[in-house]
């Protein structure tokens, strides 16, 4: 069953990703490729290329940011190439595929309100 709460962050999470759209000119396809954009911005480099690996440690700094917001993670300090690392401060709860998917849209949203101002 589909609650209302649940109904609201999909409209929420839709109209994300066509702001993101207006900004970027491309539809972000999923939720790694908002994490990966979020990562981006994080990690304050510009556009560049980037190995697989980078990429990944993109994706992680996107996913301790946003999580930093609801007190999971907090920012160590940058590395010698500038690189965000972050400490896990509170136990993350144990969550299936679907929930945790639903905390880091919820998590997301709130970075782009609280970061960006949307």
């Amino acid at each position: 069953m589909v609650f209302k709460k649940d109904l609201d962050l999909q409209k929420d999470w839709v109209k994300l990703l066509y702001k993101l759209k207006e900004l970027t000119g491309k539809r972000p396809a999923d939720l790694n490729s908002v994490l990966f954009l979020i990562g981006l911005q994080e990690l304050g480099m510009g556009a560049k290329s980037f190995s697989k690996e980078e990429k990944q440690d993109i994706m992680h700094i996107a996913i301790c940011k946003v999580l930093s917001l609801a007190g999971y993670y907090e920012l160590e300090g940058l590395d010698e190439d500038g690189w965000p690392h972050w400490k896990l401060i509170k136990k993350l709860p144990r969550f299936d595929l679907l929930e945790q998917e639903k905390l880091l849209k919820i998590q997301i949203l709130e970075y782009f309100k609280e970061e960006i101002g949307w």
